[in-house]
């Protein structure tokens, strides 16, 4: 059996049905499409449904543009034809419908920021742009800054009509600023010690530049994010870092140290001083009693001068001879002991004895 009777079908296919030897049709005339197209039917032109039409369009152009919102935080700026009309507070407001009047909303309290010398993005890594930040200082050295100005609207008529594009008015107003304040500052200042002062400065003038140019934009903050020597010599700033710092520490021990010793000195040479004073005022006393006991002496000496001489003399002998017994023998002339003789413990008289 053939391979195409396996296909063929008992009752022969309705498309074959009624078809001539020539595929046209068979004796009953032409075949009919198997679908129905659908009748549009299109409605009349009247004149009322134009005036309708133009209706419609005016309400749709008109409603929209005729009432506008300030948000809380938004100020709203009306001009017409071009030119600025008034200012509205947040709420509902009307207008005239565009081309008459144009309301434009920037937002006010909004703080936005402006960075020069580095590019920061959400999820993004920072970008660097060394045009902006490699900036020279007073002493010919090369400094790395990047800036990040913080401003906000203060006019938003003077905002709209006088900047043409605000942040990038911000960005070289702030490089230049920059610029020439780096320009007067040595290296070591812009480094460490001078960050808040150029951060006033720069403030200071960026404000006065806005001002000058009618710009209607306030600088709310200046802040240095990165002061560092280029990346080619920072492994040298660095050990000129640590050396300073060493040095520092050194001068401070020697502070230290000094402010320690010094006082010391001072108490070990006043109180030598002290002792000096002491040891001559006692001498000076001493000389003085000696010199008043000698003329106390003297006077009693001369009211009776033997018998104060022999005095004297025993008195000596008895200091420079304390331990030896003592004998007095009488005088050739006078008779008897000396009354005012201190004797001895053991006193012998009438003989020479040591």
């Amino acid at each position: 059996m053939p391979w195409d009777d396996l296909h063929d079908s008992k009752e022969p296919d309705d498309r074959f049905r009624n078809r001539g030897p020539q595929g046209g049709g068979g004796q009953g005339g032409p075949q009919k499409p198997p679908f129905e197209i659908p009748q549009l039917k299109i409605p009349q032109f009247k004149p009322s449904m134009l005036l309708g039409v133009i209706l419609l369009l005016l309400v749709v152009w008109i409603i929209p543009g005729t009432f506008y919102f300030v948000e809380p935080d938004e100020e709203g700026v009306v001009t017409r034809f071009g030119k600025f009309s008034r200012t509205t507070s947040p709420g509902l407001h009307f207008k005239f419908p565009s081309p008459i009047e144009h309301a434009a909303t920037p937002k006010i309290t909004q703080i936005r920021r402006a960075e020069i010398g580095f590019r920061a993005a959400p999820g993004r890594p920072t970008q660097r742009v060394p045009a902006e930040s490699l900036m020279l200082t007073g002493d010919q050295n090369i400094v790395d800054i990047n800036l990040v100005v913080q401003y906000r609207i203060m006019d938003s008529v003077a905002y709209l009509f006088n900047v043409r594009r605000p942040h990038k008015l911000i960005r070289d107003s702030a490089e230049t600023v920059i610029r020439g304040i780096t320009g007067s500052k040595k290296i070591d200042e812009a480094l460490t010690t001078g960050k808040a002062e150029i951060q006033v400065l720069a403030k200071d003038q960026i404000q006065g530049l806005l001002d000058k140019y009618e710009s209607g934009l306030q600088v709310v903050t200046i802040q240095l994010q990165d002061v560092n020597p280029p990346e080619q010599v920072a492994d040298s700033f660095k050990d000129v870092v640590r050396a300073r710092e060493d040095k520092e520490r050194m001068i401070n021990e020697a502070q230290g140290y000094r402010n320690a010793v010094i006082p010391e000195a001072r108490g070990q040479a006043a109180q030598i001083v002290r002792v000096a004073e002491g040891y001559r005022e006692e001498k000076i006393k001493k000389a003085e009693g000696d010199a008043k006991r000698f003329l106390q002496q003297y006077e009693e000496y001369k009211k009776a001068p033997d018998i104060t001489r022999k005095r004297i003399y025993l008195e000596t002998m008895e200091e420079i001879l304390p331990d030896i017994n003592k004998v007095v023998m009488e005088s050739k002339k006078g008779g008897g002991v000396l009354p005012i003789l201190p004797l001895g413990k053991n006193p012998i008289l009438g003989g020479d004895k040591k």
